[in-house]
């Protein structure tokens, strides 16, 4: 850029000098001895006057094209903050909690293969102790889950905390933005952020009602139970005759 400018200067210099460049004409004359000549006087004025004009223009023209390279500059510079590590250790620890649940797990393959031990369709085999015993298995499940929603709970409570400092941070940023690209990363870093909220919401509401289906499952057990040993109690219904 500099060399630009200063060759441009060079040739409005080199085009000055021409312009002076003494000449003679038809209507020169000798003034106090010096040789006056009012047309290429005049002639020289206007040129030199043409060449200053196309020298501003040049300026002109290099000024404009040094400020759109700041600019592109500007926008390809990145944000210098970044909240990428901090979103993703909340969400792994969150994570941590689901895979260390102490009910039941949460892939498929295990909550159908619990679910089928834990809770039978027929009681009609077992005893009246091994139907007391899944009864308190089942309350341990129950308690279990809902022991794990509040963890949850408990969890995303201090996030939101955490949360609330980063988005501090984010706002922050973007205050200070220049350039398209600094302003578009401010604004993904809200987007992630919004994203793990919602990520949290999600997995609350899973644990929540996981921890409503089991109690669900485990009223349905205790009335399937309960008409197991009414029946028992009963008997045939023959009413008892004394011999």
């Amino acid at each position: 850029m500099r060399r630009r400018i200063k060759s441009a200067l060079l040739a409005g210099v080199a085009s000055l000098g021409l312009a002076f460049a003494p000449t003679h004409s038809a209507n020169a004359f000798l003034f106090g001895g010096i040789v006056y000549d009012p047309t290429n006087h005049t002639q020289n004025l206007l040129t030199a006057a043409r060449t200053l004009q196309m020298i501003n223009n040049q300026i002109k023209q290099l000024t404009n094209e040094a400020q759109m390279i700041a600019n592109q500059v500007k926008n390809l510079t990145q944000l210098p903050y970044t909240a990428r590590a901090a979103l993703q250790a909340r969400l792994s620890e969150i994570d941590t909690l689901i895979q260390t649940a102490n009910s039941i797990a949460y892939d498929v393959a295990t909550v159908d293969a619990a679910f089928a031990s834990l809770f039978p369709e027929d009681y009609a085999a077992f005893s009246n102790a091994a139907m007391g015993l899944a009864a308190r298995t089942h309350w341990e499940e129950a308690s279990r889950s809902l022991h794990d929603a509040m963890r949850m709970q408990a969890q995303i409570a201090e996030t939101v905390q955490l949360d609330i400092a980063t988005l501090d941070e984010i706002v922050a940023a973007s205050e200070t933005a220049v350039g398209d690209l600094q302003v578009n990363q401010a604004g993904n870093q809200l987007l992630a952020l919004q994203t793990k909220q919602s990520m949290q919401t999600a997995e609350l509401l899973a644990v929540q009602y996981r921890a409503e289906a089991l109690e669900r499952a485990r009223q349905l057990q205790t009335e399937e139970r309960s008409r197991i040993h009414r029946q028992r109690f009963l008997g045939d219904g023959a009413a008892y005759t004394p011999s």
